[in-house]
């Protein structure tokens, strides 16, 4: 009967004492990680070419919102949000070997969560030359 009492009272405390063991920083991320998922934090999305013709990295486009990121086994990047009326968006930016991606969490902040902006940089989708004439 007492080693099957001490069996028992070791078994409680194993769970216990792993649980004890998790990092603080593992259960902040896991938890900021789960409130941006839930679209409650403010996220800018910079995706960049770090390849253009010209040598240089150009930034190809920025969202800005509450929306949550993952990266799809297809190695796609999807960004899925919720509308004010309550309808869901998903947009996928393909990634490659030249084309990277920055997420910057903005934290909690009391602006409209359905509300996000995308920016293109215009000389990806259109490159034009402006010249000046006197």
């Amino acid at each position: 009967m007492k080693r099957i009492f001490s069996i028992l009272i070791i078994a409680l405390m194993v769970p216990a004492l792993l649980v004890g063991c998790q990092r603080e920083s593992d259960r902040v991320s896991y938890n900021l990680s789960l409130e941006a998922d839930n679209f409650n934090v403010a996220r800018k999305l910079t995706v960049i070419n770090a390849r253009a013709e010209d040598g240089n990295s150009s930034i190809l486009f920025q969202m800005t919102g509450n929306f949550s990121i993952e990266k799809e086994t297809d190695g796609d990047l999807a960004v899925t949000g919720e509308n004010e009326n309550g309808q869901y968006y998903k947009h996928f930016i393909y990634l490659s070997r030249d084309i990277t991606y920055i997420v910057e969490d903005m934290g909690t902040t009391g602006v409209n969560k359905y509300a996000y902006e995308i920016n293109f940089n215009p000389n990806m989708i259109i490159p034009i030359e402006a010249t000046t004439i006197d």
